[in-house]
This record gives structure tokens, sequence and C-alpha cells, in this order.
């Protein structure tokens, strides 16, 4: 009875690769990569492997996809204002970026995978299409293009990892840990060292256990662009 159930639930299901995706990214946000495996998807859409291979490919091409999907619906973010500035501009899709690696753990390691050994890939193409076109409208030089841009992209991926799951991480800390008390053990700790050895970490403890991350990454992005424009 269980099987007849489980093939007339296969046959009346509409099995299309926008759903494989959607799936996957539900099974990475629960789980990180590891829970992502053929097996968890035939269970979960009740379909057998033919069928995620035949729509989406390997699971690596798999990962690959839903990475493009979730990157593709962060930079189609747009100011509220249509007269937005190009800085506005950039500020609203790093900060999409940023908000995007925060909901999906995962995300952090696949997108520098991406950028690394896919330069022709979506992902890379379409994170640097839309900082490139504000870098420009910012008054760059053509030929300071590529190295603005990527002082832009650097520090987005580099300060979005460091809020992220990094899968094989033993430390103890995870994702779903208490904020406050992690910043608080942290800033009590630099508190704690010597004044003379660590005059500038004494200084700055209690102003890390206060930051907040989206207000000190809008900080950096604006640091960031103020070099840009001293290039014009």
């Amino acid at each position: 009875m269980a099987t007849r159930a489980r093939r007339a639930q296969r046959r009346n299901q509409v099995l299309s690769r926008d759903h494989i995706i959607d799936t996957a990214v539900e099974l990475l946000d629960a789980g990180g990569e590891g829970a992502l495996t053929v097996r968890a998807l035939t269970e979960r859409l009740a379909t057998g492997a033919g069928a995620i291979y035949y729509h989406v490919g390997t699971r690596d091409e798999l990962l690959d996809t839903a990475t493009e999907t979730v990157i593709t619906a962060a930079l189609a973010a747009e100011p509220a204002q249509a007269s937005a500035t190009p800085a506005e501009e950039i500020r609203v899709v790093a900060l999409a970026l940023f908000d995007a690696i925060a909901d999906h753990q995962w995300l952090a390691t696949r997108l520098t995978l991406q950028i690394i050994r896919n330069p022709m890939g979506a992902v890379t193409v379409g994170i640097y299409e839309r900082v490139g076109r504000q870098v420009g409208a910012l008054g760059v030089p053509q030929g300071a293009w590529f190295d603005a841009a990527s002082t832009l992209v650097h520090y987005i991926l580099g300060a979005v990892s460091q809020n992220a799951r990094i899968d094989g991480d033993t430390s103890g800390v995870t994702p779903d840990a208490d904020r406050e008390e992690f910043l608080d053990a942290a800033s009590t700790a630099w508190q704690e060292l010597d004044p003379d050895d660590y005059p500038f970490m004494h200084a700055i403890a209690g102003q890390m256990r206060e930051h907040d991350d989206r207000e000190q990454f809008l900080t950096g992005i604006a640091v960031v662009l103020d070099g840009i424009t001293s290039l014009r």
C-alpha cells in the first residue's frame, strides 16, 4: 500500500527544475551542504534519482545553480528612490548580498568558489556588471574600472564571509549561537589583555561588544567608495 501511495504521489506531482532548485535551497538552509544529497532530494520530492539528474545535472551542478538562483535574486535589489546616486545603488546591492549570505549560511563558500573558478559564469559576471556599472557612473576613469570594481567585490565577499557558516568548522560556535553572549565573551577577553602590550585591542573592546554587523558593513562600503572616488 505504501509503495502504491508513493507511486501515485510521483504521478500526480509536477516535477520541474525550479521546484528541485527551491527544494535544494531549503535543504541547504536547514543543514548546509552535507544535507543536500540525491537521496534527500528524491525523498523530499517523491521522485527518482534519474529525474533529478535529468532536470539539474550532478550535485555540484545543482549547488552552482542554487547559488546562482539566490545571488541573481539579490542582484535584482533596487533603491527605493528612482533617482538614487551610484553610491546608493552600490550600497543597496552590497547590502542585498550581505543579507542573502546571512539568510543562507552555506552560500559564502559556494559564492567564493564560483568567483574563483568560473569567471565566465553568471554569478561572477552578474556581480561585476551590477557593481561595475555604478563604478563607471561614479566617474572613475575606465582604466581603473577593473581594480575599483574588484576592490568593492573583494570587500563585500570578505566581509559577509565572516558571518557565514564554514563547512568543517569544529570550533563549537554554531550559526544560531547567541550573538550577544559571544560578543560579550570576546569583548571581556580583549579587556583582560595587558593594555601595555595590546593598547589598540584594549581600547576597542567596548566598541566590539556594541557594534552592529550591517552598520559596520556599510561603513566599510563608504570607506571603499571614498577611496574609489578619489581616482577621478
